[in-house]
């Protein structure tokens, strides 16, 4: 099969990238900048920018049979105005082109801060209520897709994700932070009370369930992509230095709890099970 992958030189892309090779899968690599993702067997680059595309991006792209649209700017910074101002027109006009030139099956990723501040077992039945600006804007994108989706036909699989992480990860996320602490011989790690419950999955898990929807070629619609298990923050911290041999006292309560997230949500992934047949 022919998959095209935007955002393939970022954190979770190339972990895709390299589950897609895996699956011996023909690849189509979309950069923003020549060099930004490395050519090799099984992997087309294609540069463009979603802020200015060519015309007939499907030709240009050598019309592949699904996108994994991972492409997102903005990012981490989650309040800015431009992901909805900026960042949700380019990525609405460049889907949309991509769509009425014949691209029969897409997979885009969204973010549980759809949900808004609902608390508990998050299922992709309940009405979404973001309140944070990036969230705001992925909801959107995804309303948008889904009347296009009523009105012609491809496939759609809209991937909630959950938490993220492992190698690649931006150096302001939780485990990166936590292992530059202990390589620079700090005592102590400063980090929030710990006492959240969240949803996490490794990286390599993320891309292998992502690459599954992908090939499915199904419409599966909003999918959580998720454990399904609720884990403590701090018990997984301490999870992370007990795997790694890491010696460091954990600071807690140094850092606020962020207030656009409820202190306890989990994704439920009996949609997602049912969609791959592992459920």
């Amino acid at each position: 099969m022919k998959v095209a992958l935007s955002g393939a030189g970022g954190f979770i892309g190339r972990h895709v990238l390299a589950e897609l090779l895996r699956r011996r899968q023909s690849v189509v690599a979309i950069a923003r900048r020549a060099g930004g993702v490395p050519s090799g067997a099984g992997v087309s680059v294609v540069t463009l920018d979603l802020a200015a595309p060519p015309s007939h991006c499907f030709e240009l792209l050598g019309r592949p049979e699904v996108l994994i649209h991972l492409a997102w700017e903005g990012l981490p910074n989650y309040r800015a105005a431009r992901h909805v101002e900026v960042e949700l027109p380019r990525q609405r006009a460049f889907l949309r082109s991509l769509l009425a030139d014949g691209l029969p099956a897409l997979v885009v990723t969204g973010t549980c801060l759809e949900y808004g501040m609902r608390s508990g077992a998050l299922r992709e039945t309940l009405p979404t209520n973001p309140v944070i600006s990036y969230a705001i804007a992925k909801d959107r994108l995804r309303q948008e897709l889904e009347a296009l989706r009523a009105e012609q036909h491809f496939d759609f699989s809209w991937a909630r994700l959950f938490y993220t992480y492992g190698a690649g990860q931006a150096p302001g996320s939780l485990l990166p932070q936590l292992a530059a602490a202990v390589a620079r011989g700090a005592e102590r790690f400063d980090m929030s009370g710990g006492e959240q419950l969240r949803d996490y999955l490794p990286v390599e898990e993320v891309a292998r369930l992502l690459v599954a929807l992908a090939l499915q070629r199904c419409d599966a619609g909003v999918v959580n992509v998720c454990s399904g298990k609720p884990v403590r923050v701090r018990d997984l911290v301490v999870s992370w230095l007990a795997a790694r041999q890491w010696r460091i006292a954990l600071n807690l309560g140094h850092y606020p709890y962020p207030d656009y997230e409820p202190m306890a949500f989990w994704g439920e992934r009996g949609h997602l099970d049912e969609v791959l047949g592992s459920g």
